[in-house]
C-alpha cells in the first residue's frame, strides 16, 4: 500500500482525524487535469454515471441555485406506511407509535452544488461528496458542530471524482476515486494521511464503509469486466460473495457487532436489496412491492437498516427492520429522498431533490416506527463465497456505477 501526506500539522495525532488538521486550508490538493473525454473509456464511464445520475434523481434538470443556508427546522413526520396490495395508498399512524423529525438541511458550501451525504458515525460526524456544477465530484466531512472540512481529493485522482462513503467514531474516512482509465480505486484518510487500498490482484475496489474497529466493506472488479462482488474485511480477513444469479453485489455498511452486513445486486438493470447475517447466509430480495429499484445502504448496532427504493417515477426514502419489515419516508415536497447512513442514536443522514439540486438532511428517529411486511417470507440462502456465473456485457448489469 502507497502512503501519501495529505497535511502536516504539529498537532497531528496518528489514527485519528483531526478536525484542526483537516480543516487547514493547506490541505487541499491541486491536480492539473486534462480532460479528454471524446472517444475515451472514461468518456463512456462518465455517460453511463449521469444516465444512472438522471434515474436517480428522477430526470430532473440541473438547475443553478443559491446555497441554503443550514436551517434548523423540526418537521414531526407521521410514519408513512406502504399499504399492500394497494400500490400507491399511503396511511398515516398516531404519533405515539412512532415518527420521523428532521432536524436540519444543508448543502456543501458553493452555489449549485448538489450534496449528497453517505454515512454518520455516532459523534454526529457525517462524511458524502458533493458535485459542482462542472460534474467535478470531491469528498466532505460534515462535522456535528455543522462546520465542514475542505474537499476530499485522493491525491490519484486526475479526473475529478473522489467520493468520501464511511466514517468511524475515530473520523478515518473510506471512499474511492477514479482516475483516468475509468476505474475506480479506494482510499483511507485518517490524520490528514492518505492510504490507498486496492483488494489484492483486482483491478478496480469500490471502499463503501468502515467501523470503529476498523473493519470494512465495499467491492471488487477482479478482471475488468465491470462485474463487482462484494466484500467484508474482518480482523484482517476478506470474505467475498455474490448474491446468485446478480450481475454486481456490493456491501455498503457493516455495523461494530458485525452482525450484519447490508448492500444491493443488480439484475439487468433492475437493483434490489439484501443482508448478510453473522454466518454467512445472504437474505434476499429485499423489495418493495412495485419497486423497480432498491437500496440498502446503512445500518446501526440496533440492526435498524436504511435505504432507498423507486416506484411509479418516485423515489421514497426506506427504513427496513430484518427480517421482513419496513415503512416509507419522504421529505415533504420532494419526489426524491434517500436515507444513506444512521447511528445507534436513531440520527439519519439523507437526501433530497428540489428544482433538480440535491440538498442534505439529517433526521431523527423517534418512538417505534410502524413497520408492514415487505412481502413472500425471505428465504435465507447459504452462501458466504459464492461467485455465480455472471454475464460480463456492461448492459447485463445496468452499466451503473456504485449507488451513492
Amino acid at each position: 500500500m502507497k502512503t501519501f501526506i495529505f497535511e502536516r500539522s504539529q498537532r497531528q495525532i496518528s489514527g485519528r482525524f483531526r478536525e484542526e488538521n483537516f480543516k487547514s486550508p493547506c490541505c487541499v490538493v491541486t491536480i492539473a487535469v486534462t480532460r479528454k473525454l471524446a472517444m475515451s473509456k472514461f468518456a463512456k464511464w462518465a455517460l453511463c454515471v449521469c444516465r444512472i445520475r438522471r434515474l436517480a434523481m428522477a430526470n430532473s434538470n440541473k438547475e443553478t441555485a443559491n446555497i441554503m443556508k443550514t436551517k434548523q427546522i423540526v418537521i414531526s413526520i407521521l410514519a408513512v406506511l406502504f399499504v399492500f396490495p394497494l400500490m400507491g395508498t399511503f396511511a398515516q399512524q398516531a404519533a405515539s407509535s412512532g415518527s420521523i423529525e428532521v432536524i436540519t438541511t444543508f448543502d456543501y458550501p458553493g452555489t449549485g452544488n448538489q450534496t449528497l451525504p453517505q454515512k454518520i458515525n455516532e459523534r454526529g460526524d457525517v462524511v458524502g461528496e458533493f458535485v459542482d456544477s462542472s460534474g467535478v465530484a470531491r469528498g466532505f466531512v460534515r462535522f456535528s458542530d455543522g462546520s465542514f472540512s475542505d474537499p476530499i481529493v485522493d491525491p490519484n485522482d486526475n479526473v475529478g471524482f473522489t467520493e468520501g462513503r464511511g466514517i468511524n467514531n475515530s473520523r478515518t474516512v473510506a471512499g474511492d476515486y477514479a482516475i483516468s482509465d475509468g476505474t475506480l480505486h479506494s482510499f483511507f484518510l485518517s490524520g490528514g494521511t492518505f492510504t490507498e487500498y486496492d483488494v489484492p490482484s483486482t483491478v478496480q475496489t469500490n471502499l463503501l464503509s468502515i467501523n470503529d474497529a476498523g473493519d470494512f466493506t465495499g467491492a471488487f472488479d477482479p478482471d475488468g469486466s465491470g462485474i463487482f462482488q462484494a466484500f467484508v474485511s474482518i480482523d484482517g480477513t476478506l470474505t467475498s460473495w455474490s448474491v446468485p444469479g446478480a450481475g454486481s453485489t456490493f456491501a455498503y455498511e457493516i455495523n461494530n457487532s458485525n452482525e450484519l452486513v447490508v448492500g444491493y445486486y443488480l439484475v439487468g438493470a433492475v437493483l434490489h436489496g439484501y443482508y448478510r447475517d453473522a454466518n454467512g447466509a445472504l437474505h434476499f430480495p429485499i423489495d418493495p412491492t412495485g419497486s423497480t429499484a432498491t437500496v440498502l445502504f446503512g445500518l446501526n448496532d440496533k440492526n435498524w437498516v436504511v435505504g432507498r427504493y423507486a416506484s411509479s417515477g418516485v423515489t421514497h426514502g426506506l427504513f427496513f427492520l430484518p427480517p421482513n419489515n419496513f415503512f416509507t419516508f419522504d421529505y415533504p415536497g420532494s419526489t426524491f429522498t434517500s436515507l444513506n447512513g444512521i447511528n445507534d442514536r436513531g440520527i439519519i443522514c439523507g437526501r433530497y431533490v428540489a428544482s433538480g439540486i440535491a440538498h442534505g438532511f439529517l433526521a431523527r428517529v423517534k418512538g417505534t416506527p410502524p413497520t408492514q411486511p415487505l412481502g413472500p417470507e425471505l428465504m435465507p440462502n447459504k452462501s458466504p463465497s459464492l461467485v455465480a456465473p455472471l454475464d460480463p456485457s456492461a448492459a447485463a448489469w445496468g452499466g451503473a456505477m456504485p449507488a451513492r
